[in-house]
């Protein structure tokens, strides 16, 4: 079965501008970094450029689908169902700035820190909420109504039950009718 896309994440418009100022603010705290601040800033936009233009966050049915890179590209997908914990982070110049980091843990996974870390996404918390509703959406138990989440002999049972329910009301008609 093909996973249908319910979601695409897009990228605030200032998330370079972001990356920018932070990567000057670091290159100021040494002197060899204030000369290459001179650099940084036409190398970094033209980087952050390219970095975003090839960011894509897709939430589909069963997973969550993250790609980025510029000379790397990187391809995380996480089942939903793994998901442990999807955090909404927000430091001093991210909230000047309008933009939230959410990170995504896993069960199982190893190493300290988040599986995956995105900065940028529009309207993070509605991001994080689709998500985690899918999450919920997979995890719940489906009801018995639902004959693809019955093993076979449930299924098999429920037909022989509509089976006798069936002939239990033609009689039933039949006796109002002769009767």
């Amino acid at each position: 079965m093909e996973d249908k896309i319910i979601y695409e994440a897009e990228f605030e418009a200032n998330l370079g501008w972001y990356w920018l100022l932070s990567g000057a603010a670091y290159f100021s705290l040494s002197i060899i970094g204030i000369p290459l601040l001179l650099l940084w800033f036409p190398i970094g936009l033209w980087g952050t450029r390219r970095y975003i233009s090839n960011m894509s966050a897709r939430l589909t049915n069963n997973k969550l689908i993250v790609c980025r890179g510029i000379l790397t590209r990187t391809e995380n997908t996480v089942p939903l169902d793994k998901i442990t914990d999807m955090a909404l982070i927000q430091g001093p110049i991210m909230r000047l700035m309008g933009l939230h980091k959410l990170t995504v843990e896993t069960a199982g996974q190893s190493g300290a820190g988040a599986l995956i870390s995105l900065v940028g996404v529009v309207d993070a918390p509605k991001f994080r909420t689709l998500v985690l509703a899918q999450k919920e959406c997979l995890t719940q138990p489906s009801s018995p109504m639902n004959p693809s989440a019955l093993p076979d002999n449930a299924l098999l049972q429920n037909v022989v039950e509509m089976a006798a329910s069936l002939k239990r009301i033609e009689a039933l008609l039949s006796q109002k009718l002769n009767g």
